[in-house]
């Protein structure tokens, strides 16, 4: 079967590459694994989907912890706010949350994906399931692709939009790095982004299922802070995940995850000395009573005991028994509680993945491979990463528009 673009996966960048290139009067194929398109976008944003960040290109850059430069034509070409009008022009209302973040207005990821199934369709995009097992390569070029069950599929061009690793069982399970390989290209080692965080302290397991809100969070290298947010976290079976530890695990990118400790301001509302106060009058409301049910108006009940023990007070020491040095300790305890990262959770459950197709060799204007002729990426499969917020979707709707478009103008 022959066609002018064959676009290899069937995700938010080979999708929207695809209708990009058709847009311009191309024929396009889809070749997707999967029984339906979109599977592992139905997931994004805890089935919400957050689409995109209704923000500046400035700020976009700011939030892609490596090879921003790269991007900045992407972003140029296609900005939040064209791919907001695409999808209200596909009939799906988005409103735009905290940290402009960008959502359907029905919550709902299935919207998203419909659309785009829809835009397919009346495309007359075909879509054809299999597994890619191969590239066509001949004299540097690539000319399609063979299939795990032996069909080709011949095109003008190739677009590899096969994702990362994470989730693989929506179908991100990084064979788009061996297609690539046998191309010429480069693949930077996978590692997880946007990944939950396993600590050395077991206490956390104790706090399991709490939810924190409007506290800080400082990751540290050594004695470095290098990152420091305001927002929400979780508390694990195994540590801390949520959307605050999701992005500070960004930012672990040297050395080992033993490398780095997080601490949490848990009132950060308060300085230190208005810390101090709200507690001196917590104690002095209450003499008689054990610590441990004083400080239930100050902290989430499944945190006063680890942060007693931290601070070395019994939780049964009364208030008024209660020393100033004593007091001050357990203040600075509130106010930086201290987490070691042992390790990431396991690259299957990141959000995304850091590494994959080296971007020097790839051409930033239009998603060329550098190494062989007639071959274009978009996407996850690229080593390009943001922070969460919809910037990662931003990247695959950037890149694939790049793509669609220099694909449409070599046919």
């Amino acid at each position: 079967m022959e066609t002018d673009h064959l676009c290899i996966g069937g995700g938010p960048a080979g999708v929207f590459a695809a209708l990009t290139a058709a847009e311009h009067g191309k024929r396009c194929i889809i070749l997707e694994h999967n029984k339906q398109l979109g599977r592992k976008l139905r997931i994004t944003g805890k089935g919400r989907c957050n689409l995109t960040n209704n923000c500046d290109r400035d700020t976009l850059m700011a939030n892609i912890p490596a090879n921003g430069k790269f991007l900045y034509s992407a972003f140029s070409r296609c900005t939040p706010q064209d791919v907001m009008a695409y999808f209200e022009k596909l009939g799906v209302p988005l409103k735009t949350e905290r940290g402009n973040r960008v959502f359907p207005v029905s919550d709902r990821a299935e919207d998203i994906v419909q659309a785009l199934q829809k835009a397919v369709r009346l495309a007359g995009i075909p879509v054809v399931h299999g597994d890619a097992a191969e590239l066509l390569l001949e004299n540097g070029r690539c000319t399609g692709v063979r299939t795990a069950d032996g069909r080709e599929y011949r095109a003008g061009t190739t677009l590899l939009a096969t994702g990362g690793m994470s989730y693989p069982k929506t179908g991100s399970d990084g064979s788009g790095y061996r297609l690539a390989e046998t191309a010429g290209h480069t693949i930077v080692p996978p590692m997880p982004s946007l990944i939950p965080l396993v600590t050395q302290e077991t206490w956390c397991q104790e706090a399991m299922g709490l939810s924190l809100r409007n506290v800080i969070l400082r990751l540290y290298r050594g004695n470095k802070c290098i990152f420091e947010e305001l927002g929400e976290m979780l508390f694990t079976h195994f540590g801390v995940s949520g959307p605050l530890v999701l992005s500070a695990s960004a930012l672990m990118r040297k050395g080992s995850p033993q490398d780095y400790r997080l601490e949490i301001d848990l009132k950060s509302g308060l300085t230190p000395e208005q810390l101090d106060k709200r507690i001196q009058r917590d104690l002095a409301d209450s003499p008689n009573r054990d610590l441990g049910n004083i400080l239930h108006a100050l902290l989430p009940a499944k945190l006063i005991l680890p942060v007693l023990r931290l601070a070395g007070i019994s939780p049964d020491t009364k208030a008024n028994a209660l020393t100033k040095a004593q007091r001050l300790h357990l203040g600075s305890c509130i106010k930086a509680v201290p987490l070691h990262v042992r390790a990431f959770r396991p690259i299957e459950e990141a959000i995304v993945t850091r590494g994959g197709v080296s971007v020097k060799e790839v051409d930033a204007r239009t998603m060329t491979s550098r190494c062989c002729e007639g071959l274009y990426f978009a996407g996850e499969i690229l080593d390009l990463d943001g922070y969460t917020g919809g910037f990662n979707l931003q990247i695959a709707f950037a890149t694939a528009y790049s793509a669609g478009l220099a694909m449409a103008e070599q046919a």
